[in-house]
């Protein structure tokens, strides 16, 4: 394994992630939707993964997350988890999935998690959804939450823009992260806010924090594809590219389609 990989190959846990906070270790987490990518990311020492409703977006081109369904995250968390060894694996609930009552909420989990063997589900929103995800912890399952910017709620909002700059909206966010934590969230999602509320917050809670798009936390979360370059029209501040991989599938796609054309390949030593 190379160097800057983790020495610790320990199955990472919702329990670990919470000793990481208190030894003030960072927790380093990544989208995934698929097999293979699971399974280098996995291998590249990244502590927990994401199988985000952003494959919505993603992997199906929707506009938003809200289409995707149940059975699709399913499929895709099946895939995921059958890649990773080590990292803790999250599966986002879906919209439409837990919003309209507890008892939709714990079955729809339990669903997850018999079917796709994810070690834990997230579910976006604050003291209005307490409830649910208590009845989810009750039935023996690991909840993260996320607050700040939650996708499913785009239409509310009006768009994806940051939140929580007043006061108001800031003291609920506070509010809300302290529900999570006292119904029992092993860790919280803080998306698009200002970066001085996420200190506030990781301060104020014991379980971790983890950022995307709202400054320094306890951990950091981005789209796998969209650190890898993959994606050029997606170019939001908080964005860090660690590689271009859209120029480097598209040319190695060029090449190969003019080796084809040419009659380059499969040469000689590619035939039987």
């Amino acid at each position: 394994m190379a160097g800057y990989l983790v020495e610790d190959t320990r199955k990472v846990t919702a329990q670990r992630l919470i000793e990481m906070k208190q030894q003030g270790k960072k927790i380093a987490m990544l989208t995934s939707y698929d097999y293979t990518m699971a399974q280098l990311v996995d291998q590249a020492g990244i502590d927990a993964i994401l199988i985000g409703d952003s494959a919505s977006n993603v992997m199906a081109g929707n506009a938003t997350t809200l289409p995707i369904t149940v059975d699709e995250m399913i499929y895709h968390a099946r895939g995921v988890v059958r890649g990773v060894h080590r990292a803790l694996v999250v599966c986002d609930m879906p919209f439409g999935s837990y919003q309209v009552c507890a008892d939709d909420g714990v079955r729809n989990a339990i669903r997850i998690m018999k079917e796709t063997g994810a070690d834990a589900v997230k579910l976006e929103g604050g003291i209005e959804i307490v409830d649910t995800i208590r009845r989810i912890i009750e039935a023996g399952i690991p909840v993260m939450g996320h607050l700040g910017l939650t996708p499913q709620s785009v239409n509310k909002f009006g768009g994806y823009g940051v939140r929580a700059k007043e006061k108001a909206e800031a003291d609920k966010l506070i509010a809300d992260a302290h529900a999570l934590e006292e119904a029992g969230c092993f860790a919280i999602v803080l998306e698009k806010i200002p970066a001085a509320l996420t200190a506030q917050v990781c301060a104020e809670l014991a379980v971790p924090i983890i950022g995307i798009g709202g400054g320094p936390a306890d951990g950091q979360v981005l789209v796998v594809q969209d650190m890898l370059g993959m994606n050029q029209g997606f170019s939001p501040k908080f964005l860090r590219r660690y590689a271009n991989l859209y120029n480097v599938i598209t040319d190695a796609v060029g090449h190969y389609v003019a080796d084809v054309k040419q009659g380059d390949f499969p040469n000689e030593g590619e035939r039987y």
